[in-house]
């Protein structure tokens, strides 16, 4: 048995702030997070937590840190870490221009595999320990993420995507051939340590309806695998939908049609839905990835997350590299409150920091493992530096409350906030680069 303590300011989520308030989290100016063989054992303030252990525990301090449960990132596409920030287009030219091309070398399992070692570490260095990944249509892209996130202890998600029309051919799989190569994924990778798989398809234009109920059928058969994909991102994809099926009422409906919606379903974007699909995503259980940075960056529109809030819709955010600009949370944080400013709504930093923890374990159905510091959880957390830069230093000393400072690391923080990441107990990044390299 090995114990560990690290003192320092905590924060944790019990609840959603915009439905508990202040009862929605807990903070000690002086913390201690105690750790037991990679599970938290007792979190809370310093004085009450260390009075119960031994006196000879072993204590990390983190002095003018911030401790924090890992940041959950509920949609990411690993594939397209090469082409963050390629210019210009709208969601369908820019699959087109840059995204099919770039997914067409990971047919090549050493490329795939390189790509998601540098992918994880960039992870790791902005605080994200677990996140739902699309990899491409190559099954050994898949095999190539698992392995490295497995070499690094990581709850990660992930699957082949599937797509069979609407797609270039050197992308395309078939019914037949998704199914057996997922099936094939499933068994190898859902719940060995703490992986788990999600059912890929790219979207309802790449997928024929065949497709989508092979998708289905993989959910009934392995009822503890994840749907993950995308919904009602661009106006003109909405519009294409309809011209592909013209017998079902609305964009959810393909999905719905096909048995995709349930508790462990993920549907990235959702900005233009309707008022009958808000109703079924909320009568399934079904969930949101909120991406801010790719909404705007594409041009796509506002994610309206007062009417998720209203339906009781669970929402994490999601960085949706490679539309999306950074792989930091907290960057993704700053455009998610922007993206409600241009809507007349606030997002406070409360909500924010909140969606980054456990609104994203509460979207990934993973609750019962992290997202917070209760009893029993997998020790996944990260070091905030509250002065990284003489700009922060000088504005965190500036604020007179933890709102306000929350507030400013959601606006001006990125990676450089980052000081350590844990996984699971075990230090995984430091700023300084003294963590060895995975090999």
């Amino acid at each position: 048995m090995t114990i560990t303590v690290h003192r320092g300011a905590l924060l944790h989520f019990l609840d959603d702030p915009a439905i508990a308030g202040d009862e929605s989290y807990r903070y000690s100016e002086d913390g201690a997070l105690v750790i037991e063989d990679g599970h938290v054992l007792a979190a809370g303030p310093a004085r009450q937590v260390m009075a119960a252990l031994a006196p000879d525990v072993q204590v990390i301090e983190h002095d003018d840190a911030l401790i924090v449960p890992g940041f959950i990132d509920t949609h990411v596409h690993y594939p397209q870490l090469d082409i963050v920030g390629a210019h210009g287009e709208q969601l369908l030219e820019w699959l087109d221009r840059y995204v099919f091309p770039t997914e067409a070398k990971f047919s090549d399992k050493a490329h795939a595999r390189e790509v998601a070692d540098a992918f994880l570490n960039e992870l790791l260095c902005n605080g994200t320990t677990t996140a739902l990944v699309f990899a491409t249509v190559h099954p050994q892209s898949v095999d190539a993420f698992f392995e490295a996130s497995e070499a690094r202890g990581l709850c990660m998600i992930s699957g082949k995507v599937l797509m069979d029309r609407n797609a270039p051919e050197y992308l395309r799989d078939d019914p037949q051939s998704a199914y057996k190569d997922s099936r094939r994924l499933i068994e190898t990778w859902h719940g060995r340590g703490r992986l788990r798989y999600a059912v890929t398809p790219r979207f309802a234009p790449t997928s024929s309806p065949e497709q989508l109920a092979a998708a289905g059928r993989l959910l009934r058969e392995y009822p503890g695998v994840y749907l993950h994909t995308h919904m009602s991102e661009n106006v003109n994809e909405i519009a294409w939908v309809e011209e592909l099926f013209p017998d079902h009422e609305h964009y959810l409906h393909c999905y719905d049609d096909a048995g995709l919606l349930g508790r462990r379903s993920v549907f990235a974007h959702c900005i233009h839905l309707s008022d009958m699909e808000w109703q079924r995503m909320a009568d399934t259980e079904s969930n949101i990835a909120f991406c801010p940075t790719s909404n705007l960056f594409l041009g796509s529109g506002l994610f309206p997350l007062g009417r998720a809030q209203h339906h009781g819709v669970h929402v994490g955010l999601g960085t949706d590299i490679g539309a999306g600009t950074s792989l930091s949370m907290l960057e993704t944080m700053d455009e998610a409150y922007k993206v409600q400013q241009l809507q007349g709504q606030s997002l406070t930093p409360f909500k924010s920091f909140y969606l980054a923890t456990l609104g994203g374990a509460r979207a990934l159905d993973l609750e019962d493992k992290l997202g917070n510091f209760l009893p029993g959880k997998e020790a996944d957390f990260v070091v905030l530096d509250m002065a990284p830069t003489p700009l922060l230093k000088r504005r965190i000393e500036a604020t007179d409350d933890l709102f306000e400072k929350l507030f400013v690391l959601s606006t001006l923080g990125d990676d450089r906030v980052v000081r350590e990441t844990w996984i699971m107990g075990a230090c995984a990044h430091r700023r300084d680069g003294t963590i060895p390299p995975i090999h």
